[in-house]
């Protein structure tokens, strides 16, 4: 079983002004998306990450540096989970594009999209699907993180999920958002997480069910119901990589 933590970079000035940047080189973080990365970095500090991927654009390494450094790794690059190539779409206006046809089959037929110059959506989906495969066939029993962009996360989960690509858009990736995947060499999936941007931690230990029973007090009339505890932060614990693997799976 290999767990993998699926990160999307942080902000640009592109997605702000709603334009598809694709492979355009020199398309960098900026100071929200700095202040992203830095923290999704350190969200992930605690956790046993032996192994840094991301996509060879800008703004998926200056993202994955964060992280890396926090592990004391270098940033493998992986282009097969390199955002879509949008073809003569790549430096366009959302707005623009949206008046064309293509525009309504991207959003609802994604499995028959092919962009202009560019690949299909299905082609997205397979190439990034199998190289998640390849690397985690490479970590078994280990944690890696791999830095990609919305739309290939969103493809890949929509995969392991079981959702069908012309439904992939109904999953939401935020900035520097993470989502975990567990996959084991004998074909078990698991989805950890799902675009969660908040703090990381392991699950506490359930109590057994007598010593639930034993100290359950009936509530009395008229007042409110107990706040439930808070779990407890992963800074706190410092897990190994065989506690932390076996949390991650116990939470599906």
């Amino acid at each position: 079983m290999a767990i993998i933590i699926l990160v999307r970079h942080g902000e640009n000035d592109w997605s702000k002004k709603n334009k598809l940047a694709g492979w355009l080189p020199g398309v960098h973080l900026n100071e929200t998306g700095h202040h992203q990365a830095e923290a999704v970095a350190q969200r992930l500090a605690v956790l046993p990450v032996k192994a840094v991927y991301s996509s060879p654009l800008t703004r998926c390494l200056e993202t994955a540096t964060y992280i890396a450094e926090a592990h004391r790794l270098s940033v493998q690059q992986v282009e097969e989970v390199g955002e879509v190539r949008y073809g003569e779409w790549e430096g366009k206006k959302v707005s623009k594009l949206a008046r064309k046809p293509l525009w309504h089959a991207v959003q609802f037929y994604p499995s028959r999209a092919r962009f202009p110059g560019g690949e299909a959506m299905r082609d997205v989906q397979q190439r990034a699907v199998t190289a998640l495969e390849e690397t985690a066939a490479r970590h078994d029993k280990e944690m890696v993180v791999v830095v990609s962009h919305a739309d290939v996360i969103r493809l890949v989960l929509a995969h392991y999920l079981g959702v069908h690509i012309d439904l992939f858009q109904r999953l939401v990736i935020a900035p520097a958002a993470v989502s975990i995947l567990s996959l084991s060499s004998g074909g078990m999936v698991r989805v950890l997480r799902l675009n969660d941007d908040g703090p990381l931690h392991a699950p506490t230990t359930p109590e057994p069910a007598r010593d639930k029973k034993k100290r359950k007090k009936k509530q009395p009339a008229g007042e409110p119901l107990a706040e439930p505890p808070r779990p407890t932060a992963a800074a706190d614990h410092h897990p190994s990589a065989a506690a932390s693997l076996a949390a991650l799976e116990e939470e599906e």
